[in-house]
């Protein structure tokens, strides 16, 4: 009987364990039920990062009720969304002049494109089905998405959509395309947890990059060397990994054991990497501040601290 009870309490802990790290690796930080009127007002006058960076960075934060799209420059802050439903997920298309969102005006999500500015917001990508984590193609014609766990793409002058890989059985999320095209980097599911992969797009093939189902958020740096990641196989956490794209090279840049470090994007030059921190593993819970990493000597700095949960943020 002890032998048993035991044993369930193992099981438990570890279902607990694997849907803490299922939330986190999966990107479900969705708010489908906003309450901004009940949020104190939000005042963006006089916050300013907490380091002197060049370029413009956005991410979602839910500071005032609701998930809204935010851009952080040198000068401080902006609100590029202000509505009463969640908008997510923001990526600078490859000519920076527009960004891709995911957003619930209607109870699902649809994939959303708006200018730099914020203007301009248009559906893109929308069907019954949640449409979540949008990520661009090279060429810019095209928005990758998740659907159904699956990976799709869709062509924006056409509205012709496919499956970026219809000969892949296991769920697919959080795409990212190599510069030069040909790869694309996913978080794929395995029997326990999540791991990256490589998928030959060509080929229509994925490979594991990393195993043990602790390992998600793949991105490309610039130059299409080196792979951001995440991985829990140090601390339990999460911190932020770099690999090349065939898997090797593994380096642990954030090492601290105290946090989980997540979301990962490359600065323009490839030498720096922002990320959100947090003492709390799920994205619903916790501060998540945004902190730089240097590739080069893995110096942490603090980015932004100014309101709570700033997530997913995209460099340019």
């Amino acid at each position: 009987m002890h032998s048993r009870t035991a044993t369930l309490a193992f099981a438990a802990a570890l279902a607990v364990a694997l849907a803490l790290a299922a939330a986190a690796c999966s990107g479900d930080a969705r708010q489908k039920t906003a309450s901004p009127a009940s949020a104190a007002p939000l005042k963006l006058d006089g916050l300013k990062p907490d380091f002197d960076f060049r370029g413009r960075i956005v991410f979602q934060s839910d500071a005032d009720g609701d998930n809204e799209i935010y851009e952080l420059t040198r000068d401080g802050v902006r609100r590029l969304t202000d509505n009463a439903w969640s908008d997510e997920y923001p990526r600078w298309s490859p000519d920076r002049t527009r960004i891709a969102f995911a957003a619930n005006p209607r109870g699902n999500y649809d994939i959303f494109v708006m200018n730099a500015d914020g203007s301009g917001q248009t559906a893109v990508a929308a069907s019954p089905a949640d449409e979540t984590e949008p990520a661009w193609l090279p060429d810019g014609a095209s928005l990758a998405f998740t659907r159904d766990n699956a990976l799709w793409a869709i062509d924006l002058a056409t509205k012709t959509e496919r499956r970026v890989l219809p000969d892949i059985s296991r769920s697919q999320a959080l795409s990212d395309f190599a510069p030069g095209g040909g790869l694309a980097a996913f978080t794929g599911k395995r029997l326990l947890g999540w791991d990256v992969f490589i998928a030959d797009l060509a080929r229509g093939t994925a490979t594991p990059l990393t195993d043990g189902g602790k390992g998600c958020r793949p991105r490309f740096s610039h130059d299409g060397r080196s792979i951001a990641y995440v991985s829990s196989v140090a601390d339990g956490k999460g911190d932020v990994w770099l690999m090349n794209p065939d898997g090797s090279g593994k380096t642990r840049l954030t090492e601290r054991n105290d946090t989980a470090d997540y979301f990962p994007a490359w600065s323009p030059d490839d030498k720096y990497i922002v990320f959100c921190s947090s003492d709390e593993h799920s994205p619903k819970k916790g501060r998540w501040s945004l902190f730089l990493v240097k590739t080069a000597t893995k110096l942490v700095t603090p980015l932004f601290s100014g309101f709570e949960r700033a997530l997913f943020p995209d460099w340019r």
